[in-house]
């Protein structure tokens, strides 16, 4: 007989006479008369409660169980005559696949979530990270259906590289050399020849599939060797990256502002208890902040208009604001939060503060560039209309001292049949991160990756 979903019952909502469910043991309370087992099989925020007669043959056998135990139970479905639950097993046979001894560590009281990220490996069974991680597939699964539904085709991009795409040098470097014999490396002797690195991006990769197939998406690991240790970075993360030939930064824009509502509204759409939960545990404005988010037109301004903005805002920021400087998170924040209260594009950002492959514009300062920002994260998406000259390009790199050898490939798609094209990448631990209401993005991810730490 095939096991039933705890989550596919209860939405169900209806008796069943012969019904075989598996999963692990959240409590057990009762006498020797009759026990209650609340069993959870990962599939829904919501335990389903078992009751043992104490006269049945297996009585024994749940006498003995505990927290954590996995099991399986098979009997009638019945309408629940307790509070908390609608309906309830009648259990007449019970399977215990394995114990758990009185060491387990998730017991009934709470746990802190930094106490929760020392023991990885078993945090999924809490109520908070199982609705954490079900939230995870629902925006993966929305993604690609997104992209599928437009044509876009998905495309691979190497983990291993050996071009730093963004300029900024912060990789982790692969290599097969033993490293503990002190000598000068000799790249020519190591596995590829030459220095290699784990992708910081596929996006280089990506736009040469987009000068070819019109619409791709890349969906994958990335990796940053970045010292940072505060709540929004990760050493290890997955980036979703479309490129679409033939788009200009309007097209870029609409593009981006369309792919966050639609993934938004799939996940409150397929996980609205988990949400309902997560708003009520950890973000009391959870639902209302998504709702807005979906319901809005993203403000679109300038990286002028927005430095305006903050300069007459009265606000005291820790980052002082003045054309050529980056954009901070509490600047974000305060044209989020404060100033239009929804999410805002920004746009046409200084030369000087943004990657090589940008597309210039006709004033020479500035470049084609767009990040979206959102409440209470900031930067949710960073994206550009990607420079399709060859002269103008070649010209970058070389103004910035990159190593135009190595991007000779890049440069061939300038030289034959270019064409524009834009795209954006967005990190896909910080949007789960916006809608689950987490104030860490270590706990979004798995295994969280960070400095000092790399463990399970």
């Amino acid at each position: 007989m095939k096991r039933q979903k705890i989550k596919a019952l209860l939405e169900a909502g209806r008796p069943q006479d012969d019904v075989l469910v598996k999963g692990w043991v959240r409590t057990r309370r009762g006498s020797k008369k009759v026990a209650f087992i609340e069993l959870n099989d990962g599939s829904t925020l919501d335990n389903l409660q078992l009751v043992v007669d104490g006269e049945a043959a297996c009585f024994a056998q749940v006498e003995k169980l505990s927290t954590g135990a996995a099991m399986a139970a098979r009997g009638r479905l019945v309408p629940s005559q307790g509070r908390g639950q609608t309906l309830e097993l009648q259990v007449a046979e019970v399977v215990v696949y394995g114990g758990a001894d009185e060491k387990y560590p998730l017991q009934k009281k709470g746990h802190s979530l930094e106490f929760l990220r020392e023991i990885a490996h078993l945090r999924p069974r809490t109520n908070t990270f199982g609705a954490v991680f079900r939230l995870r597939h629902a925006l993966a699964y929305g993604i690609h259906k997104f992209f599928h539904e437009r044509g876009f085709y998905y495309v691979h991009t190497p983990i291993i590289t050996t071009s730093d795409c963004e300029g900024a040098g912060q990789m982790f470097q692969v290599t097969t050399l033993p490293l503990a014999s002190g000598a000068p490396p000799d790249f020519a002797a190591d596995f590829f020849g030459k220095p290699a690195y784990l992708t910081v991006s596929g996006q280089l990769e990506g736009e040469l599939f987009a000068l070819a197939l019109g619409e791709i998406y890349t969906f994958g690991p990335t990796f940053r060797a970045e010292n940072s240790n505060t709540p929004r970075h990760l050493a290890e993360f997955w980036m979703i990256e479309p490129e679409m030939a033939f788009y200009d930064l309007d097209d870029n824009m609409d593009l981006a502002e369309d792919f966050l509502k639609s993934i938004i509204l799939h996940c409150m759409s397929e996980c609205p208890r988990d949400l309902a939960f997560l708003n009520d545990r950890y973000q009391k404005d959870l639902l209302d902040t998504l709702k807005n988010v979906t319901e809005s037109r993203f403000a679109r301004i300038t990286y002028s208009e927005a430095i305006e903005i903050l300069g007459k805002s009265g606000e005291t920021f820790e980052f002082p604001t003045h054309w050529g400087a980056d954009l901070q998170t509490e600047h974000e924040r305060y044209l989020t939060e404060k100033h239009f209260r929804r999410p805002v594009i920004v746009y046409n950002y200084p030369k000087a503060i943004k990657a090589f492959y940008m597309r210039q514009n006709d004033d020479g300062r500035t470049v084609a560039a767009m990040d979206v920002l959102f409440p209470r994260i900031g930067e949710m998406i960073g994206g550009s209309q990607r420079e399709e000259r060859l002269e103008v390009l070649s010209s970058r790199i070389r103004e910035l001292g990159l190593p135009e050898a190595s991007y000779q490939w890049y440069l061939d798609t300038r030289r034959f049949g270019t064409a524009p094209h834009s795209g954006f990448g967005l990190g896909f631990e910080r949007t789960l991160q916006f809608i689950t209401g987490m104030g860490n993005i270590r706990d979004v991810i798995p295994f969280p990756r960070t400095p000092g730490s790399a463990e399970f």
